[in-house]
């Protein structure tokens, strides 16, 4: 069944309503399913009902996340197929070059392909990425449908790409023992990690793995046999650079917020189920060379779109202001006295130095480590978005003077663009098209927002199975209060570790109203104390009102 057929999801009466084209009706006597039905009319049933994934499917349709494609973008892939471009006597032959991508064990779009070779004062980075731009120029079917979804969009278990998955996960994506068109960028390191060089070439590779996390994990650990000498020397480099990049960052104070996540995925038969995901060191270290590579390709536009007028997009990050460090130095003073803790550890302000360090050093484990989770939420909630603009400026995030985003060229619009415009830069060829530039800019902060609302919904959709679970068992959950804000009590579960929202105009009913004090770290009801920013507490479910759960907090023993 191809992508490209009718979805529908059947209603009660057995009409089948398309998720995305409210004028196309078909008939099905599986009621209730999600469906997916060919031109011959015959059916295919992707979800049963009442199951975790129809309602996954049916979040996507809400948002208008079509997995079909256009008949003229299929036909352009299928010319591709039949011609792909790997005999362009233009392109660089790297195919010797032992590259490997390293990636979630579950991934089928692989966008960077790496090899890092040691030198005799630093490292060299040779960091392939996928050609998307060639195969999606601007003017092509391709090109359009990937400007109007603006990015791949990632549900429960699924995900719906901006390029169709014959592109994302076949002829594009750098798939090991296969030829790939791929744009290479060569990263010249010192030895204490500091961009010396950059070079850009189009070339032809050969990954010679696809290689998860967890294995790569394994390796450092001291699972290396049977691994290639080639790559395991690159996988060792890799460590080497990443720590070093780490070290850079912590001297530009850039912070490394303490976060656990957590994966939704859909249940059997019904349902949902979490799976926290430790962040593995590899990761760290392969998040460094992909920000690394995102900064160099950055300057290389922002020098180009001074002295040749290429049309570069840059993500754009500001600092958090005055006002709201000032809150977060509030905050944590009144924290201090609240648990009664000690300040030498636990106050910070600008005048103390550095804010990584100061995170960095709080404790992990035991009562404190929870109030130290609680810290990182209310250091993270400092931050301001990030958007993508037309003009380069400072990246707070990842201290970059300018920053843009190289690395995602099947899952992102701006990906594309910025590659279609680097290789004019490169070739000294092209025309400028500031309209297209700015649509690109539109459609990447869209589903930048779009990508975020899905995530709260998929996220919603857990939390009422949770917490009706809860609710028919009379179960009182427990977890850590992270936050105070707005009228809302924001909890950490501790099983599963998920956020969830108790409003305190609920709490009325519950023995009388609560208030916020002592610079938002403890909430009370009247003279007596339910709890403190980073204290357990409970939560009984007593209804669901509207769209929101009317939750009880607790104080715990």
């Amino acid at each position: 069944m191809r992508w490209d057929t009718f979805l529908g999801r059947v209603a009660a009466e057995g009409r089948a309503e398309s998720l995305f084209d409210d004028t196309s009706r078909e008939t099905s006597a599986a009621t209730g399913s999600i469906v997916a039905i060919d031109g011959a009319g015959e059916e295919t049933v992707l979800a049963a009902p009442g199951t975790g994934a129809a309602s996954v499917w049916a979040l996507a349709g809400r948002h208008g996340l079509d997995p079909r494609y256009p008949k003229a973008v299929l036909d352009e892939v299928a010319r591709w197929e039949a011609s792909p471009g790997l005999d362009d006597e233009s392109l660089s032959d790297r195919r010797a070059t032992p590259f490997v991508t390293i990636d979630g064990a579950s991934a089928r779009d692989l966008d960077q392909a790496v090899f890092v070779e040691t030198l005799e004062a630093g490292w060299r980075i040779h960091y392939a990425l996928a050609d998307a731009a060639f195969y999606a120029p601007p003017g092509s079917a391709l090109f359009t449908e990937a400007l109007r979804r603006g990015a791949s969009y990632y549900l429960p278990d699924r995900v719906v790409p901006m390029l169709p998955a014959a592109l994302s996960e076949g002829l594009v994506s750098l798939n090991p023992e296969v030829d790939r068109r791929a744009v290479i960028f060569e990263l010249t390191l010192g030895a204490d990690g500091t961009l010396a060089e950059t070079a850009v070439v189009r070339g032809l590779v050969r990954s010679r793995a696809k290689l998860p996390f967890a294995s790569v994990q394994a390796f450092y650990g001291g699972a290396r046999e049977g691994t290639d000498a080639a790559i395991a020397a690159s996988l060792d480099a890799l460590r080497a650079v990443g720590l070093a990049r780490m070290q850079l960052a912590e001297e530009r104070d850039i912070v490394r917020y303490r976060r656990e996540e957590v994966r939704i995925g859909t249940g059997d038969p019904l349902g949902f189920v979490t799976r926290e995901d430790l962040r593995l060191d590899v990761e760290r270290y392969n998040e460094q060379v992909s920000l690394l590579c995102n900064v160099a390709g950055a300057r290389l536009m922002r020098e180009g779109a001074e002295r040749h007028g290429v049309e570069p997009i840059f993500r754009v990050h500001p600092a958090p202001g005055a006002e709201r460090v000032e809150g977060f130095e509030r905050f944590l003073e009144a924290l201090v006295k609240a648990h009664d803790l000690d300040p030498a550890v636990w106050l910070w302000t600008r005048e103390r130095g550095s804010l990584a360090a100061f995170l960095d050093e709080l404790p992990t484990e035991g009562t404190e480590g929870r109030i130290a989770s609680a810290v990182h939420r209310q250091a993270v909630m400092l931050n301001v978005r990030s958007t993508f603009q037309q003009t380069p400026d400072r990246h707070h995030g990842v201290g970059a003077d300018v920053y843009a985003r190289f690395t995602s060229p099947m899952r992102e619009i701006v990906g594309v663009h910025l590659h279609h415009e680097l290789f004019e830069l490169l070739s000294g060829g092209g025309e400028p098209d500031p309209n297209r530039r700015e649509q690109v800019v539109q459609a990447a902060n869209r589903a930048k927002q779009k990508q975020k609302h899905v995530e709260n919904e998929a996220n919603r959709l857990v939390l009422d199975q949770i917490l009706g679970e809860a609710q028919r068992d009379g179960t009182i959950l427990t977890g850590t209060l992270m936050g105070l804000a707005r009228g809302k009590a924001h909890v950490r579960l501790d099983d599963p570790s998920i956020d969830v929202k108790a409003y305190l105009k609920h709490q009325a009913r519950f023995g009388g109203a609560v208030a916020i004090e002592a610079e938002g770290s403890t909430l009370v009801r009247g003279e007596t104390r339910i709890a403190r920013v980073g204290d357990p507490i409970g939560l009984r479910v007593d209804a669901v009102e509207g769209e929101h759960w009317v939750l009880e907090l607790r104080a715990t023993p």
